[in-house]
């Protein structure tokens, strides 16, 4: 039994009960099966449907349907206890064709990887010059057509802690679960990481595999890693249910 509980909760309108429930033990078979062995952090998930309310203690994952939900639900960053919140925008998934269990599983090694989404990895080529790299799990491989099914359900596929690790050699260890990776900070093909140039000045940006930086001007979507990762701490707000 692991000392991490995590409710995964269904508030949106466009997935049942049911399929969020399916989805749950393929969820969970990742964390305690793929995941903790390589990260060393361990789960156990809880399904709350719809009208329900999860259990005191836990940490929760909510299946929304939009940011625009999320923002009217309060902005909300934390639980009511204050701890770990992430969320999953369901219905934009199915509007631009991705899988939202992909998104689910995304969102929930994330949040195990990073609950505070405070850690950066620092790579210091000389004592002037410097870059912190997002401490996020599955942005460089978020891809769907990286991801892996366990029982017929597709979820992410993550980075191994070697990514983070400038000092690795290319090809001299397993970078990600699926193999897809070969040296550490590569980004796979829709794959992106946040950035800090400790040196510029201009804060958290993003880079893409594709090479292009898409800066952090735009606002993040809301109640996303990106806008927690950029808002002050006291700042952050509580869910009151």
């Amino acid at each position: 039994m692991a000392n991490i509980k995590i409710a995964v909760i269904n508030a949106c309108t466009v997935l049942t009960d049911k399929q969020v429930g399916t989805a749950v033990p393929a969820l969970q078979t990742q964390v305690h099966r793929d995941f903790a062995p390589a990260w060393g952090i361990d789960a156990d998930l809880l399904f709350v449907p719809k009208g329900k309310k999860p259990p005191q203690g836990s940490w929760w994952l909510v299946i929304l349907d939009t940011s625009d939900q999320a923002g009217a639900l309060g902005y909300h960053d934390l639980t009511k206890e204050g701890l770990p919140l992430g969320k999953v925008f369901a219905r934009s998934d199915i509007q631009y064709g991705y899988q939202w269990t992909v998104t689910a599983s995304h969102e929930l090694l994330e949040m195990l990887g990073d609950p505070d989404i405070n850690l950066t990895a620092f790579v210091q080529p000389n004592a002037k010059t410097g870059t912190l790299y997002a401490y996020e799990v599955c942005d460089a491989c978020e891809a769907d057509s990286f991801g892996y099914k366990i029982n017929g359900t597709l979820v992410s596929d993550f980075v191994y802690p070697a990514w983070f690790e400038s000092f690795r050699k290319k090809g001299g260890t397993q970078f990600d679960y699926g193999k897809h990776i070969h040296e550490p900070f590569q980004l796979l093909a829709g794959g992106y990481i946040g950035v800090f140039d400790v040196k510029s000045g201009t804060g958290w940006h993003q880079i893409t595999a594709e090479g292009a930086p898409l800066r952090y001007d735009m606002r993040p979507r809301i109640g996303s890693r990106r806008e927690h990762r950029r808002t002050p701490r006291d700042q952050w707000m509580k869910s009151g249910v």
